[in-house]
């Protein structure tokens, strides 16, 4: 595989490289370089895991000089707010030796200190959609400025439902621009999306998404239910020097504040868990605190943990099976980095061996499943949604077809099956056919002037 130095970088981006400790490029960096440096619009399509970040980060860097002006020349859209200052530090990392200025905007901040900050001026402006709109209209931000525009996690994005969004962003900028996408997964909201703003671009695809990485060794677990699968969880963790660094996927918000709360009584604070409902402030210190090593384990939901750059994860733990197969795999690549090995678990119900079995198909490949250890409690307790459900028998909206009659139960007799004809007024109104509208009335009336 080709060095750095085939690239033929900067010499203070070159250094950067070399303080940061990598010593050859991932391959799509390699083939992303070229093509973003000869200023053509670009859709990259690559796992997580893969470099996708410095893919685009490198040639951009490469080419941008020292300038006084205000306003950003580069543009940058993520999805959330982490993945926002994880950026703001790869760029600040790999412009050390360089006098490029960075900065990086999110909702649910005061937007007050954000618009001070835009002020002063930036080159490279990082930012979510809704907040860069918002400074935008607000007539602080100026835009017309803007060289270069990537979008990073483009589908998780569109996920989030930052279209509309998207859309307005793009009638703000020149129409001169080089637009660079990249994205785990094509879907036909991004190809609507690459047909009415790129201007015929290069695609370059790195292993497609249901590929498995080659270093990531997967295996699975049956479980009942939830608190069995809790109860599995504390056990496999019991293990500190094989499970010293494990980031657990759950689907529900809800559902990963009880799996803390309950891990907490044996874990004695070696974890911690981040998602949407969670401050700013808690969820950068959980990340922080998990990326230092002191938290071993991180609970997060899918949208939380996407695209976040987390070093050194030995397990990927899946402690529910996601609805769409593309999830898992965003969700292993999370381990196994940098070509070093990785390790995931996945626990599955028999409601979910549906999706399990989805999962399997898109990656052609049968994970294989383990024993469930004979010391492992299995718990009947049930979450509410994995109780039954119990027929409202006093709901008319219910479908009859589906209610089980009791032994007790008979039909009416024939004269008491009577039609509802609306009493005594019903009567009358069918007997002199009386109008029950004030339209019908006036009709009345005009008829019988005529």
């Amino acid at each position: 595989m080709e060095s750095f130095e085939s690239l033929k970088l900067s010499r203070y981006l070159n250094n950067a490289i070399i303080d940061l400790g990598f010593d050859k490029p991932t391959p799509i960096q390699s083939r992303a370089f070229p093509v973003i440096l000869s200023g053509k619009d670009m859709v990259g399509i690559a796992q997580t895991g893969t470099g996708k970040t410095f893919a685009y980060l490198l040639p951009l860097l490469h080419e941008l000089k020292f300038s006084k002006q205000l306003n950003p020349r580069i543009l940058i859209l993520v999805p959330t707010r982490e993945l926002v200052l994880q950026l703001v530090e790869n760029i600040q990392s790999l412009t050390t030796y360089m006098n490029i200025r960075s900065l990086g905007v999110y909702g649910v901040t005061n937007i007050n200190t954000q618009k001070q900050a835009v002020a002063q001026g930036t080159d490279i402006l990082v930012a979510t959609p809704g907040r860069l709109y918002d400074l935008a209209v607000s007539g602080v931000l100026q835009l017309n400025g803007i060289k270069k525009l990537v979008i990073d996690e483009v589908d998780i994005m569109l996920d989030l439902g930052f279209q509309y969004q998207l859309t307005n962003i793009f009638d703000l900028l020149k129409a001169r621009r080089q637009n660079i996408m990249f994205s785990a997964t094509m879907t036909d909201e991004i190809e609507a999306l690459i047909d009415d703003f790129f201007d015929a671009p290069a695609k370059v695809s790195i292993a497609v998404s249901g590929t498995p990485l080659d270093n990531i060794i997967q295996a699975c677990y049956k479980v009942p239910n939830f608190h069995t699968k809790i109860n599995l969880l504390t056990h496999i963790l019991k293990d500190k020097d094989e499970f010293s660094k494990v980031l657990v996927f759950i689907s529900s918000k809800k559902n990963a504040d009880l799996l803390f709360e309950t891990l907490e009584e044996d874990l004695k604070s070696e974890s911690c868990v981040i998602h949407s409902n969670k401050t700013q402030n808690y969820r950068i210190r959980s990340i922080q605190q998990f990326d230092h090593g002191i938290n071993r384990v991180l609970i997060s939901t899918d949208v939380m943990a996407r695209g976040l750059d987390l070093e050194k994860i030995t397990h990927v733990i899946n402690f529910d099976t996601p609805h769409f197969p593309e999830n898992y795999m965003h969700r292993i690549g999370r381990t196994g980095r940098a070509e070093e090995e990785g390790k995931t678990i996945l626990f599955y119900t028999e409601k979910e061996e549906k999706w399990k079995l989805a999962i399997e198909e898109l990656m052609s490949f049968k994970i294989p499943v383990l024993d469930f250890p004979e010391e492992v409690e299995i718990s009947n307790e049930l979450i509410r949604e994995e109780r039954p459900q119990i027929i409202d028998l006093k709901n008319h909206n219910r479908n009859l077809s589906k209610v089980v009659r009791g032994p007790s139960f008979h039909e009416k007799s024939e004269k008491n099956r009577k039609n509802n004809s609306g009493g005594k007024a019903g009567l009358t109104r069918k007997k002199y056919k009386k109008p029950q509208k004030r339209g019908d009335k006036i009709q009345n009336l005009r008829s019988k002037k005529r």
